[in-house]
């Protein structure tokens, strides 16, 4: 009997310790997947958008009329510093939406171009901006390099690093009366709403923008 009771003892000690085994890996295991959900997790959003807007104006011609490409004019810098590519869905001025191209209709339209090169003068206000150009009406001087921008047609695609610029001709909803208000420029995206103000400038072509 005695020799059996040992052996039942010894049992059920390699039990116990096997027992013990299993939940001390279960919970490594438990453990592991937890980090790696975690890490996962902050690597995915690490690699969330990210957008710097800078550079942003709205200027208007008192000597325009309604309609000229001049009349009122919006400009933004975005650049793309998180790690994805984004997708521009709309541009909106004081909460209206400026469509990409109803130049035909309104004479609204976005004009865009996208570099790799760093942009460190201001943006100015241009004349010349149209939605059918036969020549140089869209180029614009940035630090002595000229950049011809495109007329949007549709959403705007910004890849990871690079910078976006932007004008918007005949944004809705501003006028003379404006002229030292501060307005809202928003632009939106499939995560995200970006805002930035900027106070409406006068422009004449005698004195230039302000």
């Amino acid at each position: 009997m005695n020799m059996i009771s040992k052996l039942l003892k010894n049992r059920l000690a390699l039990s116990t310790v096997v027992t013990t085994l299993i939940i001390l890996v279960i919970s490594v295991l438990l453990a592991s997947v937890v980090t790696y959900f975690a890490i996962n997790v902050v690597s995915t959003r690490v690699q969330e958008e990210s957008l710097h807007l800078t550079k942003q104006h709205i200027w208007h011609n008192p000597m325009a009329s309604p309609g000229d490409a001049d009349y009122t004019v919006a400009s933004l810098m975005i650049i793309n510093t998180g790690g994805r590519d984004i997708v521009i869905d709309k541009l909106a001025v004081r909460g209206q939406e400026a469509p990409w191209n109803d130049a035909a209709d309104t004479g609204k339209f976005v004009l865009y171009k996208i570099t790799t090169d760093p942009i460190s003068a201001d943006f100015p206000f241009q004349t010349t901006f149209s939605a059918t150009p036969t020549g140089s009406e869209n180029t614009v001087t940035y630090d002595g390099q000229p950049y011809t921008f495109n007329v949007a047609q549709n959403d705007l695609v910004l890849p990871s690093g690079y910078t976006m610029l932007i004008y918007i001709v005949n944004p809705d909803s501003i006028t003379i009366n404006d002229i030292g208000l501060t307005v809202s420029i928003t632009l939106y995206t499939a995560q995200a709403m970006y805002y930035r103000e900027a106070n409406v400038q006068a422009y004449t072509p005698e004195a230039g923008s302000t």
